[in-house]
């Protein structure tokens, strides 16, 4: 979902910059109140964890770049569930520097953009997921159905930040609108695969994590551990 360069050039560039400020704000406010609820070491953790996967999912799987944008598969669904929100995205943004300033320096412009697709995404399964899963439901006790939900709902909010930003960037013209035909049909792969990868992930986590107490690595909601 790296916005390509030359998507958003000139003074429209600077929207995503304001976009890019907001949701890591967001994060970092949630962050506060993980930490509040979790502890800082917890916050610490999970993040380096995030982060690692982040840069894997960026750098070292298989990515390529199709019209406006690249395809990248990225389990935002499932280091919601196991990790928390906060740590996510944590993870999702200082992965996507880590990865910029190292080995993809000339994605750093579209680095509020990118940010701004992956945090907003994440926000929205968020509140989705508060919405799908009754509140006091253990993660490892939801539905297959449930958990195909916020998959899509996951792949879908990065698809249309992604439509967003080309059509900001570039407006309606014909060309335009092939390339991100050309993307979504593309992403279409991913769309497909990453829910079948979270929903085997989330059959893992129901076979061999059944344990109530907590665990400072993993997401409380995991299980609803009692400290």
């Amino acid at each position: 979902m790296h916005i390509e360069p030359g998507v958003v050039t000139g003074a429209k560039i600077f929207l995503s910059y304001g976009t890019g400020v907001a949701v890591v704000g967001m994060g970092a406010k949630l962050a506060w109140e993980h930490i509040k609820q979790s502890g800082v070491l917890s916050l610490i953790l999970r993040t380096i964890i995030t982060i690692g996967l982040v840069f894997t999912f960026f750098e070292v799987l298989p990515h390529y770049p199709v019209g406006v944008s690249e395809v990248h598969l990225i389990l935002g669904t499932t280091m919601l569930m196991l990790f928390g929100v906060a740590p996510t995205m944590l993870g999702l943004a200082l992965g996507l520097l880590l990865q910029g300033v190292t080995v993809a320096q000339f994605d750093l412009p579209q680095y509020g953009m990118n940010v701004t697709t992956l945090l907003a995404s994440m926000l929205i399964l968020n509140m989705a997921t508060k919405k799908i899963v009754p509140q006091g439901t253990a993660y490892k006790d939801i539905s297959y159905t449930q958990m195909l939900k916020m998959s899509v709902i996951w792949e879908g909010a990065i698809v249309s930040w992604v439509a967003f930003w080309a059509f900001y960037g570039q407006g309606f013209s014909a060309e335009n609108i092939h390339n991100v035909l050309t993307f979504g049909g593309a992403y279409m792969l991913v769309v497909l695969l990453e829910p079948l990868i979270d929903l085997a992930i989330l059959s893992a986590v129901k076979a061999w994590y059944k344990s109530d107490s907590c665990n400072i690595f993993l997401n409380k909601r995991l299980t609803n551990c009692q400290a």
